[in-house]
């Protein structure tokens, strides 16, 4: 018995660290926090709750960003006027964003994430 469960958490931490390669590969190449990745593959492959997902996933995206964000510091890719004051209005808006998230059903979360996606990629194809 104690072999399955560790061959279970075995599995379960292999896991873990394919969903953290594939959005931190996502993160490199597109410049996001990857929680397209994460956020979905918490909740449906690992079975964490849909608002302990959001959160654990920021804690991910932060190593991701810093980890590219230095090799696009290192690359001049940085547009540091642009970047800086979003990052003030990002802290504002993390903070604000958390706090709805606690108000907010999950089932809700879910439409405007659904919402949110379709719309950025309609017009990344098309316009």
């Amino acid at each position: 018995m104690t072999e399955k469960i560790n061959s279970r958490f075995k599995n379960n931490n292999i896991k873990k660290v394919f969903i953290g390669l594939f959005s931190g590969v996502i993160c490199g190449l597109f410049g996001t926090g990857g929680g397209m990745i994460l956020v979905p593959s918490f909740i449906y492959l690992l079975k964490i709750e849909p608002k302990k997902a959001r959160a654990t996933s920021l804690l991910c995206m932060l190593s991701m960003v810093i980890a590219s964000s230095i090799f696009y510091y290192k690359n001049n890719y940085i547009k540091w006027d642009s970047g800086l004051l979003c990052a003030i209005g990002g802290i504002f808006g993390g903070y604000v964003g958390a706090k709805i998230l606690k108000r907010v059903p999950d089932y809700i979360l879910k439409i405007i994430f659904v919402i949110f996606i379709l719309y950025y990629s309609y017009r990344m194809l098309f316009l």
